[in-house]
């Protein structure tokens, strides 16, 4: 291949430096006359950026933004995210993500992504070698069915899988080149984006049943054909599908989904984190879950094989464990109960949340419902009646469909409650108390997991590794950060999570027998040298 130079440079992201070109290189490359005299260094150029998004009025311009820079410089927008990670989270992913999803066909700049649809049946293999990079290690794929608690979203979510993978890049040092999102676009069910002149999906009602799992499997044949290292990370499927997919897959090929097993180690870390808080030990919490979609089944599961590592009896561990959903409590004389309700139906008698709470007294409520305000001041009033610092984890997203706030939440429980969010909130002052709230975002868990089983090219992902990363993950917790009510880590410190998290998972691999790779003499060392940071 010839070498890049002039204007041909100036617009391939993965090379382009802009003002950042020296002298030498603009004659050497043919850029002079291209670029204003001076030369500027990365930092003064990310100074520049976050001057130029911090004077945009709105979210969505800020995301614009930063997309736009990442279609002209790709080592200078991660270099930008990296160095202010805390700020540009929010924008890149949850809450932000959630409006750039609904409204992606009318803010589309450039291509990213690659998409199939059932026109594309028996021609995917081939297809996949229009996709420019050959070293393809990591495909976060959906299809938009069930995008964060939006609902069917179609070929606009896509946002998710460009917005994941920004976070392997950035949180873990995933090399942007290994990343590929992929959109199986299927249709949707969204009647007001098919009346949509500017929607860009495939223009039908969804595509169901057995042509849907046929198209789901030739794509994960050709993805694995073509890179036979692959790690394909399930994202907002449908809950039946998300569940479906995953016992399909988890076993034949190198995969796992982040809203079953990514959002429950993140849970289980918090929960583990809050028991220093409330002096109540993990094995001897209870804990009840309003919604009882795939999110909070997975927190479940995971939380049950925790319990048993300390010590428990299966059944005793699935006792501690207990499901509200529209219906009311899930218990064992309901009928019709979808498959992955039924490990949680205990033999109790029907009730409603303010009941069940009141008889079972959990010492956790973890919220995952995608519907606002379910946490009301009743609820957060009665577990506290019942607790001296109770756990109140409202997890939907985006932050309209919190169940409750940080605000609600320590204000009407006295400044009692332990608080966790799946959005960010603004810290709050009760009774002289101040308190930092964090956000249980997966973006503490995948991207580590992701470096760490990427790196000894692991055959499988098993939930061992979510376990183990959840572990990781608590410790990292410290005092002063608990004293504020923190149960996570500061996103400023989140590089070094990741990849504390990827040493974990890549143990539990050399310990499962899952690696290819011969384990180095510094495990550490060697994917703390593997982390791209975008410095040119």
């Amino acid at each position: 291949m010839s070498e890049l130079t002039g204007r041909r440079l100036l617009r391939d992201a993965s090379r382009n430096k802009g003002t950042a070109f020296t002298a030498q290189e603009r004659e050497h490359f043919k850029l002079r006359g291209l670029l204003p005299h001076s030369t500027c260094s990365e930092s003064v150029q990310v100074a520049r950026i976050m001057g130029h998004v911090r004077r945009k009025e709105f979210d969505i311009e800020r995301y614009i933004a930063l997309n736009a820079l990442q279609d002209r410089n790709e080592r200078l927008y991660f270099k930008t995210l990296i160095e202010n990670i805390e700020e540009l989270m929010p924008i890149v992913y949850t809450p932000t993500v959630g409006q750039a999803c609904r409204e992606f066909a009318h803010i589309y700049r450039n291509p990213k992504g690659f998409y199939i649809t059932p026109d594309d049946r028996h021609q995917v293999r081939r297809m996949l070698d229009n996709w420019t990079e050959e070293d393809v290690r990591v495909i976060v794929v959906t299809d938009g069915e069930r995008i964060l608690g939006l609902g069917d979203l179609g070929a606009n979510g896509m946002g998710i899988p460009i917005g994941k993978l920004a976070l392997y890049v950035a949180l873990a040092g995933v090399h942007p080149k290994w990343c590929m999102p992929v959109m199986l676009d299927v249709g949707t069910e969204n009647q007001e984006l098919l009346d949509d002149p500017l929607y860009m999906g495939y223009p039908h009602k969804r595509v169901r049943g057995e042509a849907y799992h046929a198209l789901v499997e030739e794509f994960v044949l050709a993805v694995t054909d073509k890179y036979p290292d692959i790690l394909i990370q399930f994202e907002d499927f449908k809950t039946e599908n998300a569940f479906g997919l995953l016992e399909t897959y988890r076993d034949r090929v190198f995969s796992f989904n982040d809203d079953i097993q990514g959002t429950a180690a993140v849970t289980l870390a918090g929960v583990l984190a809050s028991s220093r808080i409330s002096g109540v030990a993990f094995e001897d919490m209870r804990i009840m879950f309003l919604g009882a979609g795939s999110a909070a089944a997975g927190i479940g599961q995971l939380m049950a094989s925790a319990f048993q590592e300390r010590g428990l009896s299966k059944e005793d561990a699935y006792r501690r464990l207990w499901f509200v959903d529209s219906t009311g409590l899930v218990e064992s004389s309901r009928e019709g109960l979808a498959s992955h309700k039924v490990p949680f139906a205990h033999d109790h008698a029907p009730m409603q949340l303010m009941e069940a709470i009141e008889d079972i007294r959990p010492h956790v409520l973890i919220g995952a419902t995608g519907a606002p305000n379910t946490f009301t001041e009743e609820v957060v009033a009665l577990m506290t009646r019942i607790n001296e610092r109770p756990g109140i984890f409202a997890l939907s997203n985006p932050t309209a469909n919190a169940e409750c706030t940080a605000e609600e939440a320590y204000g009407w429980s006295g400044g009692k409650a332990v608080f966790a969010s799946g959005s960010p909130f603004a810290p709050v002052d009760v009774h002289g108390h101040h308190f930092e709230p964090t956000q249980a975002n997966n973006a503490y868990v995948f991207p580590g997991i992701g470096l760490g089983a990427v790196a000894v090219r692991a055959t499988r992902v098993p939930d061992s590794m979510f376990m183990a990363a959840a572990n990781a993950l608590a410790q990292m917790v410290d005092d002063e950060r608990l004293a504020m009510g923190g149960l996570f880590p500061p996103l400023t410190d989140i590089r070094e999570v990741s990849l504390e998290v990827a040493v974990a998972t890549a143990e539990v691999a050399y310990k499962e027998g899952l690696a290819r790779v011969n384990r180095p003499d510094d495990l550490r060392a060697m994917l703390a040298s593997m982390r791209y940071d975008g410095t040119y």
